[in-house]
């Protein structure tokens, strides 16, 4: 069981902030491989979705405002630890974010650019393909969007 915290970026203290690059450089630059640039000066804009367990940040998303990122809101960065996947942690995170864009900005509509190898799992939560797909950092994504 995780427990999930949403704050903004200004509410996020040092150790969490380090806790969420660290989290998303072990999967996004190490384990899968790409080197992109990660701190791209959006995490100030973003709703900070955060998922701990035993006092360790085990998932995380990033949330936009409509019009800040795409037209719609978005969610991005979404990660779950290595070893924590089989929990169903993604699912939990995911399904916060959702909540927390239509309770923070008063939305249903989202859309996101996912890896092309987890659309099943955005088909489960509402997602649908839009467009063709594309490379994004040298990994194949797809638009993706919920209404």
């Amino acid at each position: 069981m995780i427990t999930i915290a949403i704050k903004t970026f200004k509410e996020l203290s040092t150790e969490e902030l380090y806790s969420i690059l660290q989290l998303r450089s072990e999967v996004f630059v190490v384990e899968q491989n790409c080197v992109y640039q990660d701190i791209d000066f959006k995490d100030q804009n973003a709703l900070h979705v955060i998922g701990v367990k035993d006092d360790a940040i085990v998932a995380y998303t990033r949330c936009f405002k409509p019009g800040f990122y795409f037209e719609e809101a978005s969610i991005g960065r979404v990660v779950v630890k290595d070893k924590e996947r089989k929990y169903g942690y993604g699912y939990d995170i995911m399904n916060a974010s959702i909540k927390a864009i239509k309770d923070v900005y008063d939305t249903d509509t989202i859309k996101i650019s996912a890896q092309t190898y987890l659309n099943t799992f955005y088909t489960n939560l509402g997602f649908s393909n839009i467009g063709e797909g594309y490379l994004e950092d040298g990994i194949p994504h797809i638009a993706m969007i919920k209404s």
